[in-house]
């Protein structure tokens, strides 16, 4: 009798102790839905463009919450939704509601949360709606209420209400373009909650945000040249302070015409004064060097940039079509571009120089070409289904070279080939980034005279892989002409539109913290 009343406490005890560990552990939510939207594009984008994951499968978008990894352990999940779509352009309402009301309902099942890692890009553009990441962000806050904790996670190229600002209680983005330090950011913003709950010292106490009125495009604004580079050097240090959580600069998004569209810094910390003086310093660093910023290589417009890469002595040369690149917006089936392609007499011979476009959208073409088969003669229409403005779509006639299916976002792949020029079209638009994009549709762009494909400056791969890269000045949706853009809600006066405006006013304004105030800014 004695031994089981032993036994019986040592399992209350042992059960006791389980409970507890398990209940000192904080309970963290993780949403998000990611979109670069352009509004001067035509194209929609609809709910299944944001192939959403959801619960457990959320974390395979992050490599530091796998299974066995040291972040995982250190609390209890609660993975709600989670959509990544490729840039593209405005999303309808009806894709935004569906995707937000599943988050809400999701994320009601397991309340309450200690916190919050809330994943976005920051420049999704929504019918009918200003601000949908500070919209998004609010009704969350209507569910989860104001204690818990959230620290959203952006892209550089995002936008900052002071809506979002103010219900975010920690935020960070990218220092990098392109984006090679995507992951080591996302994980950035998930520590610092840990750490802030872990520790008990719950929200920064201070949290300062700087409009900076400038709207430049990412191919401006590399931090692989100066003077993108030394400006975002600033950030790390500027964290190392005491009394400093995290420090960001967004360069925000400049193909949408919204009021928020222009570059914030922001500093989260401890320490009111340093807070202050660390976010003004950036700031004006930044304003400083706005007339330094240049593209991250040369310009031309298309016909100078063909025969640059004809000149070319080295293979590839890449020729970046700017206008209508879909990694920054672009409807991706403009085809003013190969069409001037086409029409040059360089390119019409077995003999020419060879080229490779990638890509344009075709799923009539791709139909067709499924029917007909790998070797068979095509002649169909490709492109301008979408975005029409400046060339309408393109009769391409050739041999089909190659048939694929099965990528996640174009579906079906074919390689058409016209002369010595092979063009992939796809199902569905899909940016063209690495190298085994090219090789699995029998395509080799190491031995390809040039190059062509939808995108602005080049990812790491494609910059490793170039010999020649010229970044050619095409018409488009994402087009690199602000001014053309002709903006008319954006905050004036802005630079580079207002080249000669007068110095803006930078000092920090101290936001409240998400608990303190309930009324959203405009």
């Amino acid at each position: 009798m004695k031994n089981t009343f032993i036994i019986l406490l040592l399992i209350s005890l042992f059960g006791c102790k389980t409970k507890e560990a398990t209940k000192e552990l904080p309970r963290i939510a993780i949403a998000g839905i990611a979109i670069e939207s352009s509004t001067f594009s035509p194209a929609l984008s609809h709910e299944e463009a944001f192939h959403a994951k959801y619960g457990d499968d959320v974390f395979s978008y992050y490599p530091f919450l796998a299974t066995d990894s040291l972040q995982r352990e250190r609390a209890s999940w609660f993975p709600t939704l989670q959509g990544h779509a490729l840039p593209g352009g405005t999303v309808t309402r009806e894709a935004y509601e569906s995707l937000l009301n599943q988050t809400i309902d999701m994320l009601k099942k397991d309340l309450p949360y200690d916190g919050l890692f809330l994943d976005i890009h920051g420049a999704m553009s929504v019918v009918d709606l200003d601000d949908p990441e500070g919209d998004f962000i609010k009704r969350i806050r209507e569910v989860i209420g104001t204690e818990t904790i959230i620290s959203t996670s952006m892209d550089l190229h995002g936008n900052v209400s002071q809506r979002l600002a103010q219900h975010s209680d920690l935020i960070t983005c990218y220092r990098m373009a392109p984006h090679e330090d995507a992951i080591d950011s996302k994980k950035r913003a998930l520590v610092n909650l840990l750490d802030r709950i872990e520790s008990g010292k719950g929200k920064p106490a201070y949290k300062a945000w700087i409009p900076v009125p400038i709207l430049l495009p990412g191919e401006m604004t590399s931090t692989r040249i100066e003077p993108g580079k030394s400006l975002y050097a600033k950030i790390a240090p500027a964290t190392a302070q005491e009394g400093i959580v995290d420090a960001a600069i967004w360069i925000g998004y400049a193909w949408a015409d919204e009021p928020r569209n222009h570059a914030v810094v922001m500093v989260t910390g401890d320490d009111k004064n340093k807070v202050t003086q660390t976010a003004e310093d950036l700031a004006q660093s930044f304003w400083d060097v706005r007339h330094d910023f240049e593209f991250v290589a040369p310009t031309a417009t298309l016909d100078e940039s063909i025969v640059m890469a004809l000149a070319s002595e080295e293979q590839p040369f890449i020729i970046s079509d700017m206008g209508d690149n879909p990694t920054a917006g672009g409807a991706g089936d403009v085809t003013w571009t190969l069409n001037e392609i086409l029409s040059h007499p360089e390119f019409q011979s077995p003999t020419s120089p060879a080229l490779i476009y990638a890509s344009i959208p075709g799923p009539d073409f791709v139909k067709k070409a499924i029917e007909l088969g790998v070797g068979k003669k095509i002649s169909a229409l490709a492109g301008a289904d979408i975005d029409a403005r400046f060339a309408p779509p393109i009769q391409l006639t050739g041999t089909i070279t190659a048939i694929e299916h099965g990528d996640k976002h174009a579906e079906t792949e074919i390689v058409v080939k016209t002369g010595n020029v092979s063009i992939i079209v796809t199902k569905k638009r899909k940016p063209y980034h690495k190298e085994v994009d090219f090789t699995r549709l029998g395509l080799n762009p190491r031995e390809t005279d040039i190059v062509v494909v939808k995108i602005g400056y080049l990812v790491p791969e494609l910059y490793n892989l170039r010999k020649g890269w010229i970044m050619a000045l095409t018409p488009g949706g994402v087009d690199q002409d602000l001014v053309r853009l002709n903006h008319q809600r954006i905050v004036r006066p802005m630079f580079p539109l207002d080249k000669n405006m007068a110095n803006p006013d930078l000092k920090a304004r101290l936001l409240p913290l998400s608990h303190e105030k309930k009324t959203d800014y405009q």
